[in-house]
């Protein structure tokens, strides 16, 4: 199985909101904090098309960066739950 990436950004609540799902769920993931600043998220930016974090990859069912933490909370609660 391939693991699951969250690009987070810490402190951020909505990142936090996903964080918390995952772990609810006990999937494993691997975290990659991004930049504060927005204009420098080139890697979250050419995965999701957008600057904004939360963004999720899960490459076992074809997510290539899922954004937007009620999207991403419902997506795993569907997938995972």
């Amino acid at each position: 199985m391939q693991m699951l990436e969250l690009y987070r950004l810490p402190g951020c609540p909505y990142c936090a909101k996903v964080e918390r799902k995952l772990d609810e769920l006990g999937l494993e993931y691997e975290q990659h904090n991004v930049l504060p600043f927005r204009f420098l998220r080139f890697e979250v930016k050419s995965i999701s098309g957008q600057a904004g974090v939360p963004v999720l990859v899960d490459p076992e069912h074809g997510i290539d960066g899922m954004a937007e933490s009620d999207d991403i909370v419902e997506y795993l609660e569907e997938t995972y739950n």
